[in-house]
């Protein structure tokens, strides 16, 4: 910045006095000038040393400051219902002696006032401003731990650089104005920066800012560019260490101090606030870039973290860009659906567009751990997509998958393909996060480590060590929604899989928990999820469809989506709608090919023929069910029955003997197996009567030919 637009008055010689006063301004920080001067900035003094300062005269300024509103939430609610006032306002008392105040001097803070339920600083560097509203925010997270979350204290900051007004130590202005619209945008608990500051800290401190794009706030004229520190980011911050009493660094505003921070713009602008105080003298000037020993190491990423960038448009038609743009949106968009997924927004990962840069500098600057990396290709009617997941840390391909398809309906290839992307993705990052050492595994660890475990080849050690590990995350969070609909779900797994000790107490506590899941949460897909199947092993599919169809209208594409398009196939058999299942059947397969439950998908269109008399048809689609998982018994008893229908007896009798291995209660006679009903818990339930009808003259007439005794 330059010192710029002097009235006609002060040119010249005003202009001149100012660079012959070099030694005065270098020594102070406010220069006062006899003349109307509307911006501070840089006035440069040498070709070595420069320093800002502020300009001043009679009684006002204008200038370019950094800004910074704290605002109390809940406060303003708690004192006007009448909730202890008085204990509200001496909590607040002790935050602001103890945290707010503290870090506000530590980081060279100048209160310019308080506004009864909040503060405004003014700070004389922006990395400065950050991190102190960083650490203060996540100071507050270890405050009151036994206190009830509706009345504990929250903060919302907003941080922004821009011109102000001073007066009679008051600040004013759209500088002021833009920092309390960003306050008010913050999430309790958060905070929102303007696009400017994030310019200024973007290659300064690891903090994971969320870009929210260009917002309309109240008597602003133009949008304003926001990024945010969600809590969730806030709360992976290690914890601030109180500002030590001595030495402590003198407030020497912007002369001294200030000198060593601009010296170095854009190399080492927040090298003073990582070095030690002791290493940095109140008078020292830094032109030099800070070592690599000197900086501050960038935070761990976030678990579940990923940047999707964008596709490569390998045409020759430019006009095909549209396409690559679009496949990336939709990918970020499903991916930052799944729970726990933190996904780096689309205007941030578009900034790489066409930049040769490797995944590590990616995954450092982003704060990521892994990369998404893609091609679109199109050829006359011919269309390839292809995809890459790099991990941030080593550099190393995890997987990869390639999408040749018929270039006809490009809205449902698109949408088909970011299905397929995002559920691969679900199923390959969750059991890698799953395997991350963690000294202190949190409930979100546990619930990772589940979901890994869900997707082991079924049986009874599987299903035990599943329900034991979201047992923990629920024990850790017993608000946890996820947690509750997880354990549910697994509890009816157990049942129907003929594992459990007691299939009506593990019905009984899944019921409870998918509806205190759902009273919580009305619109969570796994929490209907975990419904549909509480239903099915009650054998009451009629109801078990709608949730399975709200899970699929909500939209998220994930294993929860897949599975709910195979049960809902099941329920449609059951309850004499055969055609529609074999469809839904297909598409999951189509979004999931390499699905670890497959086989379901398999033994649902092979049962719709079965049942309807077509054998022939049936068989193919059971042995690949087989194949995909040979250790569970229904895999075998629905392969000898379909055998020994087409007169194969022997291999229907092989088929049966292996089944009534696997599990020798349910296939130990038609009896037990008509009394277990379809789901096992379901008892002697085998759909509406059209359809046990067709179950009687085909599954269970194979069954007694291939040898399965009646008693």
């Amino acid at each position: 910045m330059f010192l710029k637009q002097l009235s006609s008055s002060a040119r010249g010689k005003k202009a001149g006095s100012l660079v012959d006063r070099n030694a005065r301004i270098a020594r102070t920080k406010t220069a006062v000038i006899d003349g109307a001067v509307t911006l501070t900035g840089l006035l440069q003094l040498d070709p070595r040393r420069s320093s800002q300062f502020r300009v001043l005269f009679v009684g006002r300024f204008v200038g370019i400051t950094l800004i910074f509103l704290l605002r109390y939430w809940f406060l303003v609610h708690i004192v006007r219902s009448g909730a202890d006032e008085e204990g509200t306002l001496e909590r607040l008392k002790a935050l602001r002696r103890e945290l707010s105040d503290p870090k506000i001097k530590e980081h060279q803070g100048r209160i310019v006032k308080t506004t009864g339920d909040g503060l405004l600083v003014e700070f004389p560097s922006v990395v400065d401003a950050m991190r102190c509203a960083a650490e203060i925010q996540r100071g507050m997270i270890d405050r009151d731990p036994e206190m009830p979350d509706e009345r504990r204290i929250r903060f919302r900051i907003g941080v922004n650089l821009g011109d102000v007004i001073a007066e009679a130590g008051d600040i004013f202005g759209d500088g002021v104005n833009v920092a309390a619209r960003l306050e008010a945008l913050a999430e309790p608990g958060g905070i929102c920066v303007s696009g400017t500051v994030h310019d200024h800290i973007r290659d300064k401190l690891p903090y994971l800012l969320e870009d929210r794009g260009e917002q309309s706030v109240k008597n602003i004229a133009r949008p304003i560019r926001v990024y945010t520190l969600r809590p969730e980011a806030v709360a992976d911050l290690p914890e601030p260490s109180m500002p030590p009493e001595a030495p402590r660094r003198r407030h020497v505003g912007f002369a001294a101090m200030g000198t060593a921070a601009i010296a170095a713009v854009g190399i080492a602008a927040g090298a003073w606030w990582f070095w030690p105080v002791t290493r940095f003298p109140p008078t020292q000037t830094v032109t030099t870039a800070p070592t690599a020993a000197s900086v501050a190491q960038p935070l761990v990423a976030p678990r579940l973290s990923i940047a999707v960038l964008p596709f490569t448009n390998l045409s020759n038609d430019p006009d095909q860009q549209y396409f690559a743009d679009g496949i990336t949106e939709d990918v970020t968009t499903d991916l930052s659906r799944i729970s726990h997924m933190f996904v780096i927004s689309r205007n941030t990962a578009f900034t790489y567009r066409n930049k040769q840069i490797d995944a590590k500098q990616i995954g450092r600057e982003l704060g990521v751990r892994y990369v998404l990396e893609g091609s679109v290709q199109r050829s006359a009617n011919q269309l390839r997509v292809t995809a890459q997941l790099i991990d941030a840390e080593t550099d190393a391909h995890l997987w990869a998958e390639r999408f040749d398809r018929d270039a006809g309906d490009l809205f449902a290839l698109q949408n088909e393909i970011t299905s397929r992307i995002a559920v691969a993705l679900n199923l390959e990052l969750t059991g890698r996060e799953a395997t991350r050492p963690a000294n202190n595994p949190d409930a979100v660890d546990y619930i990772l480590r589940g979901r890994a475990a869900y997707w082991k080849p079924a049986s009874r050690e599987q299903r035990a060590e599943t329900i034991s590990l979201f047992e923990r995350a629920l024990a850790l969070d017993p608000d946890s929604v996820e947690a509750e609909s997880s354990l549910a779900n697994e509890l009816v797994g157990r049942v129907m899989g003929g594992w459990a000790d007691s299939a009506a107490s593990d019905i009984a506590r899944a019921e409870e928990l998918v509806a205190r899941a759902l009273a919580t949460s009305p619109r969570n897909a796994l929490a209907h999820y975990a419904r549909g199947g509480v239903l099915r092993v009650q054998g009451r599919c009629e109801e078990a469809i709608p949730e399975y169809e709200t899970v699929i209208s909500l939209g998220d594409r994930n294993w929860v989506y897949v599975n709910s398009l195979n049960f809902l196939g099941l329920c449609k058999i059951l309850t004499g709608s055969l055609e529609d299942a074999i469809p839904l059947a297909e598409q999951a397969i189509r979004l999931s090919p390499r699905d670890p439950y497959i086989y379901n998908l398999y033994n649902q269109i092979g049962q719709v023929h079965l049942l309807q008399s077509r054998t022939d048809a049936a068989i193919p689609w059971f042995e690949k069910a087989r194949s995909a998982h040979p250790g569970l018994a229904p895999n075998h008893a629905l392969p000898a029955s379909a055998y020994a229908l087409k007169g194969e007896t022997e291999r229907a009798a092989a088929e049966l003997s292996e089944a009534r291995r696997l599990n020798s209660d349910r296939y130990s006679s038609i009896a037990r197996l008509a009394a277990s009903g379809y789901f096992a818990g379901a008892h002697n339930y085998w759909g509406v009567p059209k359809i046990r009808v067709l179950f009687e003259t085909t599954y269970f007439a194979g069954l007694r030919k291939a040898g399965l005794p009646e008693e």
